[in-house]
């Protein structure tokens, strides 16, 4: 499943873990037999030509597409798919102890609208067409605090290129992090870009959340450590 790692797969460097703790007999079950019926097929070995998906394919109907790069537990994204059931909900994320947990909330929470790909978002940004995606959103990501690291954060040229080919235009960039060097650094490089632009336009627009936000359990954890959540919304021109 670890096709990013692959020589003659589609090598691909894969910046952090693909796993934490060893995953339990009953994890390793939910990824055998849950996992492709939400899987979408982005990986080097089910879409070794790099074809483009079906846009009206991939949910069996022709729905607006959000996606969420690095779900964790998948909370977020089944709060999404609920409230929004008219809106097709694309989640992407390495690490398999997080997919095998969203996969075993999806067992008694059945919905029709979440697609799952378990590996790195520039996989399904290869594959997904022109102006498909008309929301993302990038929650607490990892912050890559020492300089030497700094790039392999998400928020530079090698994922926001793509990325931004395939927002259609309007669509929004949804980042939330506790972090202010992060902040700090997805902003100038935001500002750097001619088809990306920051929406605020008060203080008010980084330190209040976006509507119909709820604090994931990460978000709460950072409170309660004193620091401080960011909400950045950026949008495609």
């Amino acid at each position: 499943m670890d096709n990013s790692r692959r020589p003659g797969h589609g090598f691909r460097n894969l910046y952090g873990r693909r796993r934490g703790k060893r995953l339990r007999h009953s994890q390793i079950a939910r990824l055998n037999d849950e996992l492709p019926k939400f899987e979408i097929p982005a990986s080097f070995e089910s879409n070794p030509d790099r074809s483009l998906l079906d846009r009206a394919g991939i949910f069996g109907a022709d729905l607006p597409i959000w996606l969420e790069i690095g779900f964790g537990s998948g909370e977020h994204l089944l709060r999404q798919a609920e409230l929004s059931p008219d809106i097709g909900l694309i989640g992407c994320e390495p690490y398999l102890n997080g997919v095998a947990s969203l996969l075993g909330k999806l067992q008694s929470r059945p919905l029709g609208n979440i697609r799952i790909y378990p590996g790195d978002v520039r996989d399904i940004l290869d594959v997904l067409p022109d102006g498909s995606i008309e929301r993302v959103f990038l929650l607490y990501p990892d912050p890559w605090p020492k300089k030497r690291h700094r790039g392999r954060r998400i928020v530079n040229s090698e994922y926001l290129d793509p990325l931004a080919r395939v927002m259609r235009r309007g669509a929004e960039l949804r980042l939330a992090t506790d972090i202010p060097n992060y902040a700090a650094h997805a902003v100038e490089t935001i500002l750097l870009r001619s088809d990306l632009e920051w929406t605020a336009r008060s203080p008010e627009d980084w330190r209040l959340p976006w509507p119909g936000w709820r604090p994931t359990r990460y978000e709460r954890k950072a409170v309660e450590a004193g620091r401080k959540p960011i909400y950045l919304i950026f949008r495609r021109k």
